[in-house]
């Protein structure tokens, strides 16, 4: 099974949790560009699971071969294409599954869609196993955007009820971001990280799983970038970030807070500083009219628990047409939010390389 998106810069992703590899190509990067693959490992070993006790207990290596469009470590324009192996899978696992969907997974809707025939071991190409590539892919537009001044990182904004601490949405630190982007469980506030754990611990040891947030920024954008109406810059970020599964909310700057806020209380007021023109608040984090402000873009993602849970579900077996009972086996995050960070900045990422091809500017 494939996914595409995008125009003018392409990315095609392929595969699915148990075939023997997953890949994924970007067509249009520009000429010359230099790619570290350690760079690319470091986001790597951040979406990897298996890394504690609060993740699922699957290992993979997550190794990215890169088989074309480098030359010497340098892109030479042709399509770039990346392989990563799959290697630990555990596909008995799954024989049960195959008319008892499982609730708030794809598996009905794809069962009904493809006549039966998807492969939904693992769930297939509907897994989180696909942001594999996806990250691999959104580490090199990362190391592009660098060369241009542009900064992506982000943490974990909260757990359940655990929340860690806010950016100022203003003034962002981008030796912080960067910092962040090597973190695998990545907080602003190590005491926020602990107790997030322990929430996830709590969820564990009750067969359950728990959802959460992240908080994203991206710094150093020209001002202009993006569209009006249909190629904005809330339009593309929100349609890769919604690539990540599990993800059900994306809101940008004050988000769904504008609700309840006046106009003079949400609007963002100009002012120069230091020859610049820049804003005293960020509530539209960073885009008025699909367009960027040169303020940081700050972005949110919700994610909802993992729907493979270890307690007894009501379902329904698509064969015998009868109500039943699912008890769900085999190894699954109880929260899938600390390995989904990694995933979303790098969805970003590619997000706003495509940006600025649209515009000319790569």
């Amino acid at each position: 099974m494939i996914s595409s998106f995008g125009e003018k810069l392409k990315i095609i992703i392929e595969g699915g949790s148990h075939t023997p590899e997953i890949s994924a190509c970007i067509i249009g990067l520009p000429k010359g560009e230099q790619i570290n693959e350690d760079l690319i490992a470091v986001q790597m070993a951040r979406r990897a699971p298996g890394q504690d006790s609060t993740s699922t207990a699957r290992r993979e290596p997550d190794k990215v071969e890169i088989i074309s469009g480098l030359e010497n470590g340098f892109t030479n324009g042709d399509t770039l294409k990346i392989v990563i192996k799959n290697t630990n899978t555990h596909s008995s696992d799954y024989d049960d599954l195959k008319y008892t969907p499982r609730p708030s997974h794809a598996d009905y809707p794809a069962y009904v869609k493809y006549n039966g025939t998807a492969d939904m071991r693992g769930s297939g190409h509907f897994s989180g196993r696909l942001t594999a590539p996806l990250t691999a892919i959104g580490a090199i537009c990362r190391q592009i955007l660098a060369r241009r001044g542009i900064t992506i990182g982000g943490h974990i904004y909260n757990i359940g009820d655990s929340f860690d601490i806010a950016f100022d949405p203003v003034t962002i630190n981008e030796s912080e971001l960067n910092c962040l982007s090597q973190k695998y469980f990545a907080t602003r506030s190590e005491a926020a990280a602990q107790d997030m754990k322990q929430v996830i611990l709590s969820a564990k040891e009750n067969g359950d799983s728990i959802g959460g947030s992240v908080e994203i920024a991206v710094t150093g954008m020209p001002v202009g970038i993006g569209n009006h109406m249909f190629f904005g810059v809330e339009n593309v970020i929100s349609s890769l970030v919604y690539g990540v599964p599990a993800v059900k909310g994306v809101s940008f700057g004050a988000g769904f807070d504008f609700a309840y806020l006046l106009g003079s209380e949400a609007n963002d007021p100009y002012y120069f500083k230091d020859d610049k023109v820049v804003t005293a608040t960020n509530n539209c984090g960073g885009i008025v009219g699909g367009m960027t402000t040169g303020m940081p873009i700050i972005v949110k993602a919700a994610i909802k628990p993992t729907p493979s849970i270890f307690k007894p579900q009501p379902t329904v077996n698509l064969k015998t047409k009868e109500n039943t009972m699912l008890q769900i086996k085999g190894r699954h995050d109880p929260c899938i939010v600390p390995r989904a960070l990694p995933a979303i900045e790098a969805a970003i990422a590619v997000a706003v390389t495509m940006l600025l091809k649209n515009d000319n500017i790569l």
